[in-house]
């Protein structure tokens, strides 16, 4: 199942530099100016898949803000739904100004590992992590709803040792199942120690950074993806330079040698937010001027 017809598509993995407005407009919401900018950059860069910007919180408090029995970094209660969605208001803007749109969560393992357990309800994170799955699983019906093209499930915390795979694969899968769209993973870093239990989720899509970690390509060169597709996150979202179209046309082009363009999304690394509003769109426009390139390459 394909998010969107193209090759070479190209999307983002989420957050974007926040941009605030200014004047009486910015009062009743201080952060709808930044989303507004966040969707007309990636439209007018050319994005195909886009997102909401991402620019209500960082990734751990933007949800956790809103379940019950969770109340500032603590977990005091047994955690239950947001009693009404959390994205979808940004998202339906970002579907009214595109039509394809990516719905993104932040992963129920990495937010496990961004709260302290201050209730004997659970006994470590481990319980945490179904009932956070749970909750974000309504969130995730919501955003289908709305008419989002994928769902994407951020777990940056999988390639770092702390979170036990096997809790947070289970919690990945109970999302993905109970929707039609396609589902995308995203884990950042190296993946070495990590990327056979990783590629065992029941996802579509596969997103990795690879700008930041080359080894990564040699990983999954190995690894027999079975049909799903690769997000391939080709610019660096911690370098502060803007890479130039060369660039990132040759990590492109190397991929392609390893996946096939059929199989691949064409992404930055992770999210943008702690880059400049000129350097985030800068790396966008970019990024969309080499695919096309590569793209250009192989439908003549």
């Amino acid at each position: 199942m394909r998010p969107i017809e193209k090759l070479l598509p190209t999307t983002v993995v989420g957050s974007y530099p926040v941009v605030r407005g200014r004047g009486i407009f910015a009062i009743a919401d201080p952060l709808k100016h930044a989303v507004e900018v966040a969707v007309a950059d990636q439209v007018a860069a050319g994005i195909d898949i886009i997102s909401d910007g991402q620019v209500r919180g960082d990734m751990i408090r933007a949800f956790t803000s809103h379940l019950p029995g969770i109340r500032g970094s603590s977990v005091v209660g047994k955690v239950q739904p947001a009693r009404q969605p959390i994205t979808v208001g940004d998202t339906k803007y970002a579907l009214s100004r595109h039509p394809k749109v990516k719905g993104i969560l932040t992963g129920p393992s990495t937010l496990a590992h961004g709260l302290v357990i201050e209730t004997p309800f659970y006994r470590n994170k481990d319980d945490l992590v179904p009932d956070l799955a749970q909750a974000l699983a309504v969130e995730a019906a919501y955003l289908e709803a709305a008419g989002v093209a994928v769902l994407q499930i951020d777990e940056p915390i999988f390639s770092t040792g702390a979170a036990k795979l096997s809790v947070g694969l289970e919690a990945v899968n109970a999302i993905a199942a109970g929707l039609r769209i396609p589902v995308a993973l995203h884990v950042c870093g190296d993946l070495s120690a990590v990327i056979d239990d990783v590629l065992r989720a029941n996802v579509e899509v596969f997103d990795f950074e690879f700008a930041n970690n080359p080894e990564n390509l040699d990983l999954l060169s190995e690894r027999d993806l079975r049909g799903r597709m690769i997000g391939y996150g080709c610019v660096d979202s911690a370098d502060p330079a803007i890479e130039n179209v060369e660039t990132i046309r040759k990590r492109i082009e190397a991929a392609v040698d390893v996946f096939s363009p059929e199989a691949m999304l064409i992404d930055p690394d992770c999210g943008l937010r702690m880059q400049s509003h000129e350097t985030a769109l800068g790396k966008l426009k970019n990024m969309v001027t080499a695919a096309g390139m590569v793209r250009t390459g192989y439908t003549g």
